[in-house]
């Protein structure tokens, strides 16, 4: 890195990933190794709050039209914007040739959709983005961070997790190993890869804060509070069959497919993990757990949503 504090940008900070990755920069252990966080807005800067009040940040806004004046003096971009804006990426990836960025951060943070066998539109779009990256900035080191599926936002019926009625049903086996990430431990898994030097930051990788089998997740749900969870498996081949006979934008039933395969373990059994390069033995944070889902929310997360949605 040019600078010993580099300057960080996030891009789309105050969307459903993106508040945890800025209040991650800004945390008082990872603001202080950045000598500037500029949180990027497309509004004014009245749409940026919530963060640590007593943390220093910039923010600027910006457009299509003003894309690479926005990254003035920045060497790390950190790219969360959602599925909505694959236009906008790709235009703010277009702009970093004219900026003295030296590390990217593209929005990927979900499943590694690299080892998939089927098309998926959101998907499709994300590997394009990877591409052109690759063709276009060749001297910025990209960094693809995968960290399987979102713990807050997945043990729910979309996903198989009938919490309310206590079953749960799995494609394929339910003893298949699954890796979830909280988001704000995504948010802190990205700051600690931003300290490093470009060279020694990896191109690719998997974390996984906990990683567990829905049979497993039965369990623990059911030792919070839940008590007894009945767990069935439906046919994974049928089902992946029908989900993949029209590709589609919504990943849920992908997703599901994608458990019973094994494709979203982020172990060293799997696709690899990556947890003790960014948090040595925890030294930096605590990992949340499916167990610390379970005791917050009485072993019923999403118990109160209605599903399928009116």
């Amino acid at each position: 890195m040019s600078a010993s504090r580099p300057v960080v940008a996030i891009a789309g900070a105050t969307g459903h990933l993106g508040r945890h990755v800025a209040s991650a920069f800004l945390s008082p252990f990872f603001r202080s190794k950045f000598s500037d966080i500029i949180l990027l807005s497309r509004k004014d800067a009245s749409s940026i709050a919530g963060f640590e009040s007593n943390a220093e940040y910039t923010v600027r806004k910006y457009d299509e039209d003003n894309i690479s004046k926005a990254l003035q003096g920045v060497q790390v971009l950190v790219n969360t914007v959602g599925p909505a804006g694959h236009s906008f990426k790709e235009k703010l990836l277009q702009a970093l040739p004219q900026t003295d960025v030296e590390i990217y951060f593209p929005s990927e943070f979900g499943v590694d959709h690299y080892v998939h066998d089927f098309a998926h539109l959101e998907w499709d779009e994300k590997k394009k983005h990877f591409a052109l990256a690759q063709k276009i900035i060749p001297n910025v080191k990209v960094c693809r961070l995968f960290c399987g599926l979102f713990l807050e936002d997945s043990i729910g019926p979309w996903f198989g997790f009938d919490t309310r009625n206590g079953k749960y049903e799995s494609v394929g086996s339910c003893q298949s190993p699954i890796s979830f990430t909280s988001l704000d431990d995504v948010g802190k898994t990205v700051a600690a890869l931003a300290t490093l030097p470009p060279d020694l930051a990896p191109s690719t990788l998997h974390v996984g804060g906990d990683t567990r089998s829905i049979s497993e997740i039965a369990s623990i749900m059911g030792d919070a509070g839940a008590g007894q969870i009945e767990v069935t498996e439906i046919p994974l081949d049928e089902y992946k069959k029908e989900k993949t006979a029209t590709p589609s934008w919504d990943p849920a039933g992908y997703l599901r497919f994608l458990m019973g395969e094994d494709k979203i373990d982020h172990t060293d059994g799997g696709l690899g993990g990556d947890n003790e390069l960014v948090n040595p033995q925890q030294l930096l944070w605590k990992w949340t757990t499916l167990a610390d889902l379970a005791e917050h929310a009485g072993g019923r997360p999403w118990n109160d949503y209605v599903w399928p949605p009116q």
